[in-house]
């Protein structure tokens, strides 16, 4: 075998299709593009529209409301916070608060606190002091014989300049 007997494999390349060359070809003029118009140039395209009919997205109702005021809470649950203490990540002598929980690597930040979700089982007993938590969450500290405080998180009122 020699450089200049080398071809690709039969049926792997196609030539190119020659357009704007003569009513002979078959896609001589036009192209194969059709009259003038936003369809006949290139890089358009119309998404989501029905001719002048209203499209679909529109003709469906609008659901739901985003509330731009709702504090996003981080989820610790009761089976990763009791992970962390036997990993001796966390000091359960003293209170254990959000800073804390950061500090350990438990959560990887606060956002808006830290809420406490039921999910797990935990056998230490442990003071809590953050932001929120579920009944039955608040039950299985209690049960272990720890404490648990809500901390209020402070907003600070928003004041309008005079003029």
């Amino acid at each position: 075998m020699k450089l200049n007997e080398l071809k690709p494999k039969t049926g792997s390349t196609h030539n190119t299709k020659r357009v704007g060359r003569g009513i002979g070809s078959g896609k001589g003029k036009t192209c194969g593009v059709g009259q003038k118009g936003q369809k006949s140039r290139s890089g358009v395209a119309i998404k989501g529209f029905e001719g002048g009919q209203m499209p679909l997205y529109q003709r469906l109702p609008k659901r739901g409301f985003n509330n731009i005021f709702a504090k996003k809470y981080v989820e610790l649950t009761l089976g990763r916070l009791q992970q962390a203490i036997d990993a001796k990540k966390l000091d359960v002598k003293g209170v254990v608060d959000e800073d804390a929980l950061v500090a350990a690597g438990v959560v990887r930040r606060k956002k808006d606190g830290i809420r406490l979700l039921g999910k797990g089982e935990l056998k230490t007993k442990i003071d809590l002091k953050i932001s929120g938590a579920t009944k039955s969450a608040a039950a299985a500290v209690e049960k272990a014989g720890g404490k648990l405080e809500i901390i209020k998180i402070e907003v600070a009122p928003v004041t309008k300049k005079k003029a």
